[in-house]
């Protein structure tokens, strides 16, 4: 304390309280970052965007708690608006990892799909044949499904 708030406190007779100026929790340290080298990058990449999440979803619960209490003491409605911003902060966290979740999971099936996609499609015709054929009169179009074979060279 200052020595104008001592001079205070003697006057009015308040005793003198000792007490710690803040207390704080245990710290935790930031979750090392391994780099698997035998693995692709999307995994590694997704294995570190998942630690980060995880890291900032405990760190924003630990401020809704603090922020809950200073609102609960102060009961300032302005504390409680902050306190309803953060809490919507860590739930879009949360979001963003079940994203992450969905997305590498896209990005693994990618290679499966793309074998099924025709890469090349022609059609072998006048435009009368193919505006019957895009109407549905395709009854007298002759039309067939010829798939590459694996020796063509234009198609690697």
């Amino acid at each position: 304390m200052s020595k104008l708030e001592d001079k205070v406190n003697e006057i009015l007779g308040i005793e003198k309280k000792e007490t710690p100026l803040s207390t704080t929790k245990d710290f935790k340290p930031l979750v090392p970052r391994r780099e698997e080298k035998d693995k692709p990058d999307i995994d590694n990449d997704y294995k570190y965007s998942r630690e980060n999440y995880y890291n900032l979803i405990e760190r924003g619960q630990e401020a809704v708690e603090g922020i809950l209490e200073i609102a609960k003491e102060g009961q300032h409605p302005r504390a409680y608006e902050v306190a309803g911003a953060l809490i919507k902060n860590v739930a879009d966290t949360v979001d963003k990892l079940q994203d992450l979740q969905k997305k590498l999971k896209d990005l693994k099936e990618v290679p499966n799909k793309a074998s099924a996609n025709i890469k090349n499609a022609l059609f072998v015709g006048s435009t009368a044949e193919l505006q019957k054929m895009l109407k549905g009169n395709n009854e007298n179009i002759k039309s067939a499904n010829i798939t590459p074979q694996k020796d063509d060279i234009e198609d690697q």
